[in-house]
């Protein structure tokens, strides 16, 4: 991959370490055989795994359970020509364990939307990959 004074590639401590900085992301998923794409709350686990929340009889749920999907955070300044991007890519399942569901309970982030019977999807970090710009 090109690169210059502007642009690099992160590495991997750098990918896990910039996600704390925003709230949102976007989980990357099939939906119907094509591709899609829907912004959620997440937190970046002790293991690097992504954690969102959801409603247990989403549509996001029945795509993904099982599934290898792609979750992006980023951060621009378009004013400075400047930001990064974050992917991490990785097997995403529902946590059906009751002990680890009471114990992400406590500490996870909330859904942006009302969920009643709320259940947690995580997003193993098998690959992740970035990039920075920064104006020249």
């Amino acid at each position: 991959m090109l690169q210059n004074a502007g642009f690099h590639v992160l590495d991997r401590q750098a990918c896990l370490r910039l996600p704390a900085k925003v709230p949102v992301g976007r989980v990357v998923y099939t939906k119907q055989a094509l591709p899609a794409v829907l912004p959620v709350g997440f937190r970046l686990e002790a293991d690097s795994s992504v954690l969102l929340r959801t409603s247990a009889g989403s549509a996001l749920v029945r795509a993904v359970d099982g599934a290898v999907v792609a979750f992006e955070v980023d951060e621009f300044d378009a004013v400075a020509h400047s930001g990064w991007s974050v992917v991490v890519t990785g097997r995403a399942t529902v946590v059906t364990d009751p002990v680890e569901h009471a114990r992400l309970a406590r500490s996870a982030p909330d859904s942006w939307m009302p969920v009643h019977d709320g259940v947690f999807v995580r997003i193993e970090a098998g690959m992740v990959t970035g990039r920075e710009l920064t104006r020249a």
